[in-house]
């Protein structure tokens, strides 16, 4: 009886999903817009890194790396790095991960660092996206790529939405916190000289909170990166797919060596992020 009357009572939540997802379907155009933006950031990365030989991309990104952060250690690293990929024979496929995690990333960033700005000014709206970000964040990655896959097929763009979508509240979070660690002494100082709105933001509490920024700048990359193998399931290329393949087909040679090469690829992220984050602080300083 109890089960009875709890079915005959279920909270319409599936139904109201597969409306949704039915409603925005009926939009077509808007939907390309989105695909031709996506795919066509996407591709500019790829056309770009793949532009380059190799060895002249390795040297490039190995002074990118020693610039970053002035360490000698950190340029031999990324350079040893990138040549076990390219010996492996995994360059192509790195460069595809690569394009994606910065495809996505750069959507998260562009799109977070403006909404953390609006919720640390506006209680109401860090109200409302407080629990959209936990939403974003703990929700299978599974689940909402079903409607991303059914508005778009398979391929690099479902791929990349969803790493977005999982990528971008750390972002958004460390956006706000930063701003309201500002002190509360200095706003007031640049409130007495009678700064604007805009010039209060950008030459008082932007500047002091960029290392928390750069701080979910790094996480969001990471992040992104950790969904490559997600997104080779909906049909993304890159390493992601060669470990989909070697789980599958238990190939340990192929999963161990695409393995070590997203290792490598986050380290490298990881550290360039970190060293950027600790350079604006300095420059503060």
């Amino acid at each position: 009886m109890i089960d009875d009357f709890v079915e005959s009572h279920k909270l319409p939540i599936g139904d109201a999903a597969e409306w949704l997802v039915d409603y925005i379907k009926d939009f077509p155009g808007f939907l390309d817009a989105i695909r031709s933006t996506i795919m066509f950031v996407y591709t500019g990365f790829e056309s770009f890194f793949l532009l380059f030989p190799p060895w002249l991309l390795i040297i490039l990104i190995a002074l990118l790396a020693y610039w970053s952060g002035r360490k000698l250690s950190l340029g031999i690293m990324s350079f040893a790095g990138l040549l076990i990929i390219w010996n492996l024979g995994y360059w192509t496929n790195m460069v595809y991960t690569l394009s994606l995690v910065l495809s996505s990333a750069i959507a998260a960033i562009i799109l977070g660092i403006p909404l953390g700005i609006w919720g640390s000014k506006n209680k109401l709206v860090n109200k409302i996206i407080t629990p959209v970000l936990d939403f974003m964040q703990t929700m299978p990655a599974f689940v909402y790529l079903i409607p991303v896959v059914t508005f778009f097929s398979i391929g690099e763009v479902p791929g990349i939405i969803s790493s977005f979508i999982f990528a971008m509240p750390p972002t958004v979070r460390l956006t706000m916190l930063g701003i309201q660690q500002v002190p509360f002494e200095l706003v007031e100082a640049s409130d007495a000289f009678g700064t604007t709105y805009f010039q209060k933001l950008f030459k008082v509490q932007l500047p002091l909170a960029k290392k928390t920024i750069m701080a979910g700048i790094n996480q969001t990359i990471m992040l992104a990166l950790s969904m490559v193998v997600i997104a080779s399931m909906v049909g993304s290329k890159g390493l992601g797919r060669d470990i989909f393949i070697a789980v599958s087909s238990i190939k340990v040679k192929i999963g161990v060596e695409a393995g070590l090469c997203i290792v490598i690829l986050a380290i490298l992220l990881d550290r360039i992020t970190q060293n950027f984050g600790n350079k604006t602080d300095k420059l503060k300083g």
